[in-house]
């Protein structure tokens, strides 16, 4: 080779081989493969970790849909139902129309039964349908995803919760039976109306089981699933358009024949059921005051949701004609400046509550009068001093007492006629309303005995341990006065006031269950003699009005506070104790002058009672078929109240005890408006009003 030819070819510019273009996109091949790798291998790992993280299906082994709560009374009937954000009732599959099935299968997943949980194929259609629309406008989800959904995931659209969804899915395919998932989905949703579970929206809409719809409503219902605001009631167009699109879907499915198509289109449905959003309430103050109760037992959530059953002992027929009687007496008693009234049966055998008035109208003021309300007692807290003064030994109901002026430690009480009866009986000063014996007799026995016996009756309230206390200047609740003359009425036996009989959980399981609490914490005898008192009350006494129809033997006692705040009537046969009471919320707004318990009150108390017994056996008294009393004719002086009897006396060594302090019972109401407070009635009480006598110079105040 020459150089003149070499040259050249050395000056030349190296040549690159064609190769390395290729080796140069080999590598940027490469590299994306690791990328998408990586980016595979991360997702999956992320995927694999965040599956770790996904519920248990096995846990619906346990599952019950949330039911509301149902309050019935004790025998079956029922008063309430608390349904907290679901009103739903459970049913088997087995239990639902076969149209309702065909119909929610042929409009959501008509492959259901074949599918493994997911469809590929309509996952894909809906993709492809979102794709050309530019937003969601198709699920394509199974039941057994809506399901998963409903139960388990957020409502989001996402990529990651409907891939979760889908394992979910499968997982759930794999653990339980088609029929079973199906049932599930059937109680779980949502159909409008605050109706969850076909069950209840079947009730909702129609007024009927599910397994009795018909083909044509069981698609309407079928189509409310995409669109439950579509209510019948509220927009009968739109639902009666999507029902036809269910029975169309249906028929092109083959599952129904053209007859049925056409039969279905033709029928007029007929909505029979009602809105179900608002509790069905009976009973008002009653029901609230129970669900209070098992709201501090068992929690907010799982009375609101938790499908509880509770059997109370209310009788709602006895129910009834409380609220009757109180609607028609307060017509007359509005004329008497009175605008409240509670009442209060209770059976004293047992405790259970039969009945419980708190008001005259729940709608505008749910404060419970009968449970909370703390009043004046008046007369009715005199026979807790007789029975003390029976129960020291010292005392016969024919053991007289002076009548007569008295002041002690600058208290000096007044009798309401400003008369004076000289010496009287115990019976007579019972029986007549006297105060002045009463406040002797509570002075010579101490009010810390007095209060004691009140506690040990059931009175529960604080009491100061002065002598207005003795006529009834303390505050109670006709609830806690009903317990307390419960006592007298079994013969001496403190019961529990009992709202609620049994609680089961929705399997039936039983969580409380309530029999009669008794103990023995009144003497017998003490008690005989004073419920002789109590009847002579009645049958001659200033309790007349309270006679029944049927000549059954009453015992009671009537109590009109100071200036005429507090009407009372307090009375009971063996079976049966009420007390009523009437007032105004507003302490400082009297009833009409002459209002008392025993002129407007016992003829309400009567009339409750009267029908309230009607068919009930007439029963004896406690002891009344024990031998009787010896008692003396007289008094020694009358100024002591020491008893005098032909037998001589053993004076007892009488021990200071302090007044048994017991815990307030939680009788309180749900709802307490803060407009209505708590009353406090510190102005000492008596049977009838009186001229204002000069106030005594002692921490106890002066009586009318």
């Amino acid at each position: 080779m020459s150089t003149e030819r070499a040259e050249p070819i050395l000056d030349a510019p190296a040549e690159r081989p064609a190769w390395s273009v290729w080796r140069w996109l080999g590598w940027l091949l490469l590299a994306s493969i690791l990328l998408v790798g990586a980016l595979a291998a991360g997702s999956l790992v992320g995927l694999a970790i965040s599956f770790r993280n996904l519920p248990d299906v096995r846990a619906l082994r346990n599952f019950t849909p949330n039911e509301p709560t149902k309050i019935t009374d004790i025998n079956g009937d029922t008063l309430a139902v608390i349904r907290g954000e679901a009103n739903r009732k459970v049913v088997a599959l087995r239990d639902v129309s076969p149209y309702v099935r065909e119909a929610i299968l042929g409009i959501e997943d008509d492959r259901f039964y074949q599918h493994p949980g997911i469809r590929f194929d309509t996952l894909v259609r809906a993709a492809i349908t979102n794709f050309q629309e530019g937003r969601t406008v198709q699920g394509g989800s199974t039941i057994t995803q809506q399901l998963i959904k409903n139960l388990f995931l957020t409502p989001e659209r996402s990529f990651d919760r409907k891939v979760a969804e889908a394992v979910l899915s499968l997982r759930l395919e794999q653990v339980f039976t088609k029929d079973a998932i199906f049932e599930m989905y059937l109680n779980q949703v949502y159909w409008g109306q605050s109706a969850y579970g076909i069950e209840t929206a079947a009730q909702t809409y129609f007024g009927k089981p599910s397994k009795k719809l018909d083909l044509a409503e069981s698609a309407m219902l079928a189509g409310m699933l995409r669109a439950p605001g579509y209510s019948p009631m509220r927009n009968p167009q739109k639902t009666t358009a999507r029902q036809r699109v269910v029975l169309d879907r249906l028929r092109e499915l083959g599952w129904i024949s053209e007859a049925e198509l056409k039969k279905a289109r033709n029928e007029k449905l007929k909505f029979r059921g009602k809105d179900t959003t608002l509790v069905v309430n009976k009973a008002p103050y009653f029901s609230t005051y129970v669900v209070k109760e098992l709201i501090r037992k068992y929690g907010r959530e799982s009375v609101l949701k938790g499908g509880l059953r509770i059997q109370t002992t209310l009788d709602l027929k006895m129910q009834n004609i409380a609220e009757q009687t109180v609607a028609s007496a307060m017509n007359e008693l509005r004329g008497r400046n009175a605008s409240q009234m509670a009442l209060v049966a209770m059976d004293p055998r047992t405790g259970y509550i039969k009945a419980m008035v708190g008001g005259v109208d729940f709608k505008k003021s749910q404060f419970n009068r009968a449970s909370q309300a703390r009043r004046q007692p008046g007369s009715t807290f005199k026979p807790f001093v007789y029975y003390t003064a029976f129960a020291s030994g010292k005392y016969t109901p024919e053991t007289t007492i002076e009548d007569e002026p008295v002041t002690i430690h600058g208290y000096s009480p007044k009798n309401y006629d400003l008369g004076y009866s000289g010496t009287i009986t115990l019976r007579q000063a019972l029986v007549q309303s006297r105060n002045i014996p009463v406040v002797k007799l509570a002075y010579k026995l101490g009010m810390d005995q007095v209060i004691l016996s009140a506690r040990r009756a059931g009175i529960t309230s604080t009491l100061d341990p002065v002598l207005a206390t003795a006529i009834g200047a303390g505050a109670v609740s006709p609830l806690e006065l009903a317990r307390g003359y419960s006592a007298f009425a079994n013969g001496g036996f403190r019961v529990a006031p009992t709202a609620i009989l049994q609680v089961t959980d929705q399997q039936g399981n039983i969580l409380e269950q309530n029999l009669p609490q008794r103990e023995r914490t009144l003497k017998v005898d003490s008690v005989r003699m004073l419920n002789g008192l109590l009847k002579a009350v009645v049958s001659g006494g200033t309790g007349t009005r309270a006679q029944l129809n049927d000549g059954r033997p009453v015992a009671g006692k009537t109590g009109t506070t100071s200036d005429f705040r507090d009407a009372w009537f307090a009375g009971f046969v063996p079976q049966l104790v009420t007390v009523i009471w009437v007032g105004n919320d507003d302490f400082r707004k009297p009833l009409a002058r002459s209002t008392a318990g025993g002129t407007y009150v016992a003829p309400v108390w009567k009339s409750f009672m009267d029908r309230a017994l009607v068919g009930q056996p007439i029963l004896p008294f406690p002891g009344d078929n024990a031998p009787p009393i010896k008692a003396s004719a007289s008094s020694a002086s009358g100024t002591d109240g020491t008893a005098t009897t032909g037998e001589a006396v053993q004076p007892r060594r009488r021990r200071r005890r302090s007044v048994a302090k017991e815990d307030a019972q939680t009788n309180d109401v749900i709802l307490k408006p803060a407009a209505e407070p708590q009353i406090e009635t510190p102005v000492p009480a008596a049977e009838e009003p009186s001229a204002p006598s000069e106030p005594a110079p002692s921490s106890e105040p002066a009586p009318p």
